[in-house]
């Protein structure tokens, strides 16, 4: 799957070509949205994510074929760059919490307040506090 994490709006639709010129079978067990798309070949297959949350796909017949959807209730979310970095524009002023997530890390939240003009920078850190002993 490309991208291997997909952040959406919820109500969004995602559409799932197979480019491929062998089967595939796309699926989800997730509380978030649950679904089938049964064996397709050439036809895309679209479905619409209502609900906030993480969702799983993976293919039935590639195991090694895994990709996570991220489902949001709002429309300001952004992938970081190859650089880290990452910006919001047209935000309404006010204070906010920035959720940062990885796969593999604890989510990291830092209060942002941004102004109604102007520009804020807000440095993050994600990673463990502590690591365990062995």
């Amino acid at each position: 799957f490309h991208p291997h994490v997909l952040p959406i709006q919820k109500g969004t639709e995602v559409r799932w070509p197979n480019e491929d010129d062998i089967f595939h079978n796309v699926f989800s067990m997730s509380p978030s949205k649950s679904f089938n798309l049964g064996y397709y070949k050439t036809e895309p297959k679209t479905l619409r994510f209502d609900e906030a949350g993480r969702v799983d796909v993976f293919c039935a017949i590639h195991k090694d074929m895994h990709a996570i959807i991220l489902i949001l209730d709002t429309p300001f979310f952004q992938m970081a760059q190859p650089n880290d970095a990452f910006s919001f524009t047209d935000v309404p002023a006010g204070t906010y919490k920035l959720h940062a997530w990885h796969e593999r890390l604890p989510e990291s939240i830092v209060e942002v307040t941004g102004p109604a003009e102007g520009t804020v920078t807000q440095h993050l850190s994600m990673g463990f506090d502590t690591l365990p002993e062995f």
